[in-house]
């Protein structure tokens, strides 16, 4: 073996290997942990995390039983989940499973924490995530409210401070974990109740907004169920088997794959139609898909714009540490801006693939992988009802099966272009999408408040009071 770098070595204090048990492998040492520990060392008051929760744990490991009816299932939340905005795919785990084992159901104001894989992912759990179920691979951290207000501990576990502490009690060789007892001596600083109560007050007006997002979204769905007086699509399970399908010879010639005249695809391209007056995707906005490009990027942050890949951009706050040279993000038009709806272009069909995002000024100004197809609306009205109508079940069949490829299906900008979608008047494109519009603005303003939570935070325990 030949050492090629001390980029990034690390000097050990031999008095932190003492504390840590002798403790020899590096992630306690490079996380940062010792640091924020040394830091709220230095604060007047501090309390184990298990002198103020009410309880620490996860559901345990036991075999899922799914379900494809919601009369009999409780949407399921994964550990790679719990960071997304949007829930409404996710899969239904049965009812009568989680009775038989109430730790799967999340409570509103717990602090979610990824415990394997990638680990030290967070999330509060707003109000329209109560009585959801969640994955043994993530933490539950229940406050005892009358010891702290929830959303204070949240603003701490996840600072740049609280999630170091919480990472260093990583352990395992191939697939990492932590487990409660790692994590209940963290040390939780608390300072005036004033203090506590309005930082806590900016987590709790957090997840107020997103949940009201969610709310609005829905609102705009079922606007424009209503408006075109569409059926909703028939479950994937309960269309008929075998999917088969009889075309023109005409038809067949435009395209050969099975999937595409998919008895789930027909059905969604007869509901459009059916609500007449449609045009091609590409005459009501500008579509484009960036080419592939070569990711040069940039050691300082002024010469490069945030880079997030496909999957970063379905999460509540993507955040990036590496920096896409402006020159190239700038050539291969790979940059968001507010109004522009991005899809996912490629992946597993029954994934991300198809599935949309509104850009608020949230995004505005990152750079994003080449694998999202770009939808530029003329104006906001046009933004969000093209996104209502695109992200509905609908329309993302009918943007996944314009993908092709044997592994990994791509999307082709042609194709896109081509989607004939229905295009009412302006008003009842106004009364479909001002919901949705609403709710990339509260979104974009949870983003704020969550970070400004944080700010008022850290900035306490910098200044040691």
């Amino acid at each position: 073996m030949t050492f090629t770098s001390f980029k990034n070595a690390r000097i050990v204090r031999s008095g932190w290997l003492d504390e840590g048990g002798r403790r020899l492998d590096c992630n306690p040492y490079m996380s940062g942990a010792l640091e924020a520990r040394d830091t709220l060392k230095r604060l007047p008051v501090t309390e184990k995390l298990s002198a103020v929760t009410a309880r620490i744990f996860h559901a345990g490991r036991e075999a899922r039983l799914w379900v494809n009816d919601t009369a009999h299932g409780v949407p399921f939340i994964g550990s790679s989940d719990v960071r997304v905005a949007d829930f409404s795919a996710l899969p239904l785990i049965a009812k009568r499973q989680v009775e038989r084992n109430p730790l799967f159901t999340l409570g509103s104001g717990w602090t979610l924490i990824t415990r394997s894989g990638t680990i030290g992912r967070m999330a509060y759990a707003r109000p329209d995530m109560a009585g959801m179920a969640c994955s043994e691979h993530v933490l539950r951290v229940v406050p005892n409210e009358e010891r702290i207000p929830p959303g204070f501990l949240y603003a701490f576990l996840s600072s740049r401070y609280g999630v170091p502490l919480v990472v260093s009690g990583t352990y395992g060789a191939i697939i990492q974990h932590i487990e409660p007892e790692h994590i209940a001596d963290l040390p939780v600083p608390r300072f005036d109740p004033s203090t506590e109560v309005a930082i806590a007050a900016k987590v709790d007006a957090v997840a107020r907004a997103r949940a009201q997002a969610v709310e609005l979204l829905q609102e705009a769905a079922s606007r424009l169920q209503q408006i075109f007086k569409l059926k909703p699509p028939t479950p994937i399970p309960a269309l008929p088997k075998p999917d088969f399908a009889a075309v023109s010879s005409e038809a067949f010639r435009d395209r050969g794959d099975a999937y595409y005249y998919s008895a789930r695809n027909a059905e969604s391209r007869k509901a459009f139609d059916s609500v007449g007056a449609n045009r091609a995707l590409g005459d009501v906005a500008e579509v484009f898909i960036p080419g592939i490009f070569k990711r040069l990027y940039a050691s300082d942050p002024q010469y490069g714009s945030p880079y997030i890949t496909g999957g970063d951009v379905f999460e509540l706050a993507p955040t990036s540490d590496k920096y896409l040279m402006k020159r190239v993000a700038a050539e291969y038009r790979l940059l968001l801006k507010k109004g522009m709806i991005v899809v996912q272009e490629a992946g597993q069909l029954g994934g991300l693939i198809g599935r949309s995002v509104m850009v608020g000024s949230y995004l505005d100004g990152f750079s994003c992988s080449n694998n999202m197809i770009r939808i530029v609306p003329k104006d906001d009205i046009d933004g969000g009802y093209l996104f209502t109508l695109l992200s509905s079940e609908h329309g993302v069949r009918l943007l996944s099966r314009e993908a092709a490829g044997s592994s990994i299906p791509h999307t082709d900008e042609q194709r896109v272009k081509r989607i004939q979608v229905p295009w009412p008047s302006r008003k009842d494109r106004e009364d479909i999408g001002a919901p949705a519009i609403r709710a990339r603005e509260l979104r974009d303003q949870a983003c704020v408040w969550e970070q400004e939570a944080r700010d008022m935070l850290e900035a306490k325990i910098l200044g040691g009071e």
